[in-house]
């Protein structure tokens, strides 16, 4: 007998990193909601977080940090001009894609 290899797309890199690039989109999603934040306080670029406001997030939402590595890493989130934490038009489409647009409406 011969063992069948399926070739599972699923597992690749560029999979597994959109996966958790949308894990972490959710759960930051999540956290800003429990402390008290909207999603426009990320997805306008004119908006952000300040220092201040992610180092209380880092204390209060133990996941936060690793979030903010993984979509600072993959291009979906950067700072802006003001030094505030935003999502750049890549993350906007992808929170757009899993929350609409009012969740992200300048995507």
């Amino acid at each position: 007998m011969h063992a069948q290899y399926v070739y599972d797309s699923s597992h690749t890199p560029a999979t597994n990193a959109q996966r958790s690039l949308r894990h972490c989109l959710s759960a930051v999603a999540e956290m800003l909601y429990d402390h008290g934040y909207v999603l426009e306080s990320i997805t306008l670029s004119q908006r952000g977080l300040t220092e201040r406001e992610l180092s209380a997030l880092r204390a209060q939402a133990t996941e936060w940090a690793a979030c903010q590595e993984i979509l600072e890493i993959s291009g979906a989130a950067t700072f802006n001009g003001y030094g505030r934490f935003v999502l750049t038009p890549m993350g906007r489409e992808l929170m757009f894609d899993m929350f609409g647009q009012g969740a992200a409406d300048c995507a």
